[in-house]
């Protein structure tokens, strides 16, 4: 297991309504859905209204009266995210794109040429808006499963690098609903055993979460909570689906680097978290949590494989 924060994760921010705004200016900072009969992605402008993916458009347009409806332009989203994933590739071969919008790769084996981790991942978003005009999130850490979540807690446009040395302090403030695995019916089922947070489910006996969630799905949700996630880069599978839905702001991009600590980690957070176009609705936001006192780690418990159930 690497002991160095190596991994990134980069999603492009609102994907499909950053690249209306970006083919068509004067919808910048105006509240905006791509599709018709149903939400394919929302503009943040949007989403402050409660619009999100995979809601009817007719239910879109009674939260926000004044939403304006685009048609989807999947030709420019398919060149725009390959030319993203291309930045990727002129730093490191270990790149996995995980859908049209995002990747991770691995920049162990290249430090020595473009520098540090986080200075290649602020490069990589640096390149791609001024060469793509689109905003960039970029989560750094020790492992797929934390460098994901650290793009998350980064949208909008933002950077997050995770310390090694910190990693559970970070993670353990954040809400349950963060983790891949964790959609809608899981949080509410672990929100009925008082699990809200990362933190929380750490502490949950093995037991009793899988009377809720099941047996594997409890032993993986333990190890990532723990953040034993042994998964490398595969550069072999090609992205099947439309990722993240943050939005274009209204003011420039500004360079925001997080670097986690263990006295703040947790109130540093900030995002909407990423969901899929159209399948995957949108989610709530972090809120900030006090990191509850947990009980031993569970250091002799089984790291489970999952490999074959995570696309990531």
């Amino acid at each position: 297991m690497e002991t160095t924060a190596t991994i990134l994760h980069a999603d492009l921010d609102a994907f499909y309504a950053s690249v209306e705004q970006l083919l068509d200016p004067s919808l910048r900072g105006k509240p905006i859905a791509v599709g018709g009969g149903v939400v394919l992605a929302a503009s943040y402008e949007a989403k402050a209204f409660g619009v999100s993916g995979g809601m009817s458009g007719r239910r879109a347009r009674e939260l926000c009266p004044h939403l304006i409806f685009v048609d989807g332009h999947f030709n420019e989203y398919q060149r725009l995210g390959d030319a993203a994933i291309d930045v990727l590739n002129d730093f490191t071969p270990l790149v996995q794109r995980i859908s049209i919008d995002e990747a991770f790769a691995d920049v162990a084996g290249c430090t020595h040429l473009f520098g540090s981790p986080a200075e290649i991942a602020s490069a990589v978003r640096h390149r791609v808006r001024t060469e793509l005009g689109l905003p960039i999130s970029i989560g750094v850490a020790r492992t797929k499963h934390l460098a994901k979540i650290a793009s998350q807690v980064a949208k909008p446009d933002g950077l997050v690098v995770v310390d090694p040395q910190t990693e559970l302090n970070f993670l353990h403030d954040l809400p349950v609903e963060l983790m891949w695995g964790v959609g809608p019916v899981n949080k509410a089922r672990l929100n009925e055993l008082g699990v809200h947070t990362i933190g929380q489910l750490a502490g949950v006996p093995g037991w009793s979460l899988e009377r809720v969630v099941g047996r594997a799905a409890g032993e993986k949700f333990t190890a990532l909570a723990w953040n034993r996630d042994p998964r490398e880069i595969t550069t072999h599978r090609r992205g099947q689906s439309a990722g993240a839905q943050s939005a274009l702001g209204r003011k420039p991009a500004e360079e925001q680097v997080v670097r986690t600590n263990s006295a703040s980690s947790g109130r540093q957070s900030r995002h909407p978290a990423a969901g899929e176009l159209p399948a995957r609705p949108d989610s709530d936001g972090p809120r900030a949590f006090r990191r509850p006192t947990l009980g031993h780690p569970l250091g002799d418990a089984r790291c489970p494989d999952f490999r074959d159930r995570d696309p990531c």
